[in-house]
């Protein structure tokens, strides 16, 4: 091994694309795939030299109760606070773990499916004038 060589080499060269993707993504909603196969979405938060941030989802069901009746509805019950569901948790990761990323594909709402303009109702006749 050549010691010239080593001072040119970049020890994050390899992470560099990944780490410009990552900055161009911030604040969007993108699939992350892992060097161990695994794979999740969310959303990149921050990005560091070498870790980033993701808000990944979580699911917000409630585990069952047995006793619902004892219960209140929106409330856990007398004297306890109600319980807080989060949406999103933030998790922080290496840079070097990441094989892959790809924005999350969003699929566009079917238009309007009238093919003529509001209202697509006919007026009301008025046979007097309406003041």
């Amino acid at each position: 091994m050549n010691a010239g060589n080593y001072d040119d080499y970049n020890e994050y060269e390899e992470t560099r694309n990944l780490h410009d993707k990552c900055k161009k993504y911030m604040h969007y909603h993108v699939t992350l795939t892992m060097r161990d196969g695994s794979s999740f979405d969310g959303i990149i938060d921050d990005v560091g030299r070498d870790r980033f941030n993701v808000l990944v989802g979580e699911d917000a069901m409630e585990p069952e109760i047995e006793n619902e009746g004892d219960t209140r509805q929106f409330y856990g019950g007398y004297g306890q606070p109600r319980r807080r569901f989060r949406r999103f948790r933030r998790r922080d990761f290496p840079l070097a773990s990441l094989a892959a990323l790809a924005l999350l594909p969003y699929v566009s709402p079917y238009p309007y499916p009238y093919p003529y303009p509001y209202p697509y109702y006919p007026q009301p006749y008025y046979p007097y004038p309406y003041y």
